[in-house]
């Protein structure tokens, strides 16, 4: 069976990468970034544009930034959608509004091509040890026929119900990450603030009911001042954003999502959008004077 992939940013590179460890060697990749592509073909992969990937491919697994160009790729003038056969799969591990995957998914069945939705969450590191969470929606058939190709990809694969089922769960996911992000960042501002070593409450309390996967991954970067990018914050933003109106099309409250989008705004304002969310500490050390990394050397 060959593969189609599209989109080789952050995720998407080592996503691919793993599936050829995986044994999926017929990969065709596609993306507008030329160096990402070479860099994909000297591992094996074959370059190719939509069209050869539309025609040849059973299954094509799309990494992209969010609805619009999943959209534009799949459905626009040109696009993948319209060179597949009936029968073949279309995979999107892009976090997007759900609306937009089902919108997708409909237009793909008067076409005789199946959809899942399959947004991840892990970050970069998983994504290069191949450890990454799937939340996916679509049907149960394509969803057994497709598990063993994503479990190459991630650790946890988990179908959540029909086609949008993925991206809520995605969006789920992406309010808790974020509000313990701020909680995060304002209680090693406390910590600092009240003359504590923020090193050392996080060595504390990482073993006790605060402990989480994102005070592990992003509490070190926040005290090295390591913002390099893992996720950015401009993803964030746009993730929130999706929860916002996916919100408030069924009338649940979300004023904590709120809050930590208008802080990320912040922040996109004074040109860190391109930084690791984790940056969001940037906020509350430009708030209270200082910084965490020079609370270490204190």
């Amino acid at each position: 069976m060959k593969i189609g992939f599209i989109g080789l940013g952050i995720m998407g590179r080592p996503m691919a990468k793993n599936l050829l460890k995986g044994g999926y060697r017929d990969l065709l990749v596609c993306s507008r970034t030329r160096e990402r592509v070479d860099e994909l073909v000297r591992c094996g992969a074959q370059a190719a544009c939509y069209e050869t990937v539309g025609r040849e491919c059973g299954v094509v697994f799309t990494m992209l930034p969010n609805s619009p160009q999943v959209k534009e790729v799949m459905l626009g003038a040109g696009g993948v959608a319209s060179f597949m056969r009936p029968g073949s799969v279309f995979i999107d591990m892009s976090s997007i509004d759900p609306t937009a995957s089902r919108e997708i998914a409909a237009q793909l069945a008067q076409r005789g091509v199946g959809m899942l939705d399959a947004p991840v969450s892990g970050g970069e590191p998983k994504a290069i040890d191949g450890t990454l969470s799937f939340m996916v929606g679509g049907p149960q058939e394509l969803f057994e026929r497709f598990k063993p190709v994503l479990e190459t990809m991630g650790s946890s694969v988990i179908r959540c119900g029909e086609v949008g089922a993925g991206n809520t769960a995605k969006l789920a996911n992406q309010i808790i990450v974020a509000c313990n992000i701020q909680a995060l960042a304002e209680a090693l501002t406390l910590a600092r603030r009240a003359g504590v070593n923020p090193g050392l409450v996080l060595r504390a309390v990482r073993g006790g009911l605060a402990g989480s996967a994102v005070l592990d991954a992003k509490g070190p970067m926040m005290l090295a001042g390591d913002d390099r990018p893992g996720f950015k914050i401009d993803l964030h933003i746009k993730d929130l954003a999706n929860a916002l109106d996916c919100a408030h099309s069924v009338g649940a409250p979300v004023p904590m999502t709120a809050q930590v989008l208008e802080l990320f705004q912040w922040m996109r304002q004074h040109g860190e959008g391109e930084k690791d969310h984790s940056a969001l500490v940037h906020y509350y050390e430009f708030l209270s004077g200082g910084s965490l990394t020079d609370a270490q050397q204190d």
